[in-house]
């Protein structure tokens, strides 16, 4: 059985703890890293390419709400990702699973069910909690906004999160490795699978995502 890596994301020290008492009383080796930020995340992922698994708290310094799953999705496709959070109501649920995570891990679950829900991603199944019903998206505008996000290509998923995080287009530029004039192409091309006019809507889009962890 070869060692397998699993990156345990969350900015709380104690639950980092937590999530690592769960792996480690797996069967087999595991080799964990950890991070407690989200460029931390992202570094851990670039650094391990070869990781079966990232566990990522959705609430982490450095990105707001679903973006983080959604940029990680785009630049590591083939890294199952497993949601654990604190808001762990049905819509938050639906869309992490819509945007793309292998599974998600309510906060409020013990070290059993943690591990359960991790040994189910390894072998390949969606993990959700035992009282989740998978529904369907109660808000039309959202279900058209995912449904349009799926349309984008991963470098413009890409785009779209860092431009949520407020950066310009030749900083995106910078961070990508391509000319300022690729960006803006990506830029239009967002906007027109958007349906918006705007950078700042397709930002506001995205937040329109977020707004069940808020409230």
């Amino acid at each position: 059985m070869h060692e397998q890596t699993i990156i345990i994301a969350d900015d709380h020290p104690l639950f980092r703890d937590a999530l690592r008492q769960a792996v480690e009383g797996m069967d087999g080796h595991q080799e964990i890293v950890e991070a407690g930020d989200f460029s931390a995340a992202r570094k851990a992922a670039g650094d391990h390419p070869d990781a079966d698994l990232m566990l990522l708290d959705l609430a982490m310094p450095g990105v707001s709400g679903f973006s983080g799953l959604m940029a990680l999705r785009s630049e590591f496709a083939g890294l199952p990702i497993v949601i654990v959070s604190a808001s762990d109501d049905t819509t938050t649920i639906h869309r992490a699973l819509e945007l793309g995570a292998s599974g998600f891990i309510s906060k409020s679950s013990g070290i059993e069910d943690i591990r359960r829900g991790i040994q189910t991603v390894l072998g390949g199944d969606i993990a959700t909690p035992e009282n989740y019903r998978d529904g369907q998206e109660h808000d039309p505008d959202v279900a058209r906004l995912i449904h349009r996000l799926h349309t984008l290509t991963p470098q413009q998923s890409r785009v779209l999160t860092m431009l949520a995080e407020g950066l310009l287009n030749k900083q995106i530029a910078y961070e990508l490795g391509v000319s300022e004039a690729t960006i803006k192409a990506h830029v239009s091309a967002i906007l027109l699978k958007l349906d918006v006019d705007s950078r700042t809507q397709a930002v506001i889009q995205l937040g329109k995502i977020n707004m069940a962890l808020v409230a």
